[in-house]
């Protein structure tokens, strides 16, 4: 039996994955921002809230993490007059900076574990190779996670720490929208797949939910 620890679980991807894992008889923690419905309170643009997440779970080894919590401020933006510092530093803070101390605080209960995994959610909106304008904090934050994961592969080899990104397909949740191509079960049954082969020969890997695309 597993335990899987994954960050923005209230709705959505997080949701259909906790519920996946959970049918799957693996024990899953679960974190949002108010900690509603037994999840755990965490707001990861709050290091004190991290930190005081990882006390909690203090000698608790976790299999696997989810960095699933994200923000996507800038759909609507304009670019002559819109992106104001405030939103690169929210957007930033979400995506980037509370994936990396989610990470870092809990490195003791994933060094606790047997060959643990850390997925992190990033997107195909990272990729060099699809610049199709617009969106440029959530892009880039999406780019810059991109870059954290491959570099913790390379640094958590040693603790038998496999590190995997992966975008996770336009779905249809809050963020996605009603006209997102697959639905939350799709991304998850194809997500689910990619963690189970995810191994340290695979550590470092981008790859889509369906495993079709290797993007960089």
């Amino acid at each position: 039996m597993r335990i899987i620890l994954i960050t923005g679980a209230s709705r959505g991807l997080g949701k259909g994955l906790s519920d996946h894992f959970r049918d799957h008889g693996d024990i899953v923690l679960g974190t949002s921002r108010n900690g509603q419905d037994g999840l755990f309170p965490l707001d990861v643009t709050d290091p004190r809230a991290i930190l005081a997440m990882a006390d909690r779970l203090a000698d608790v080894p976790v299999d696997m993490l989810v960095c699933n919590a994200g923000i996507y401020l800038d759909k609507t933006e304009e670019l002559d007059r819109g992106y104001p510092p405030s939103l690169w530093a929210q957007t930033f803070a979400a995506n980037v900076t509370g994936v990396f101390l989610v990470i870092q605080a809990l490195l003791p209960n994933l060094r606790a574990a047997r060959d643990a995994r850390i997925a992190i959610m990033s997107s195909s909106m990272a990729s060099n190779a699809r610049s199709s304008g617009g969106s440029y904090a959530y892009r880039a934050s999406k780019a810059a996670v991109l870059n954290l994961g491959r570099n913790l592969a390379t640094d958590l080899r040693a603790d038998r720490i496999a590190v995997g990104i992966y975008d996770p397909g336009w779905v249809r949740t809050d963020m996605g929208g009603t006209d997102a191509d697959i639905s939350v079960e799709q991304s998850v049954a194809g997500l689910v797949e990619r963690f189970a082969a995810l191994s340290l020969d695979t550590t470092g890997c981008f790859e889509t939910w369906d495993g079709k695309l290797q993007l960089f």
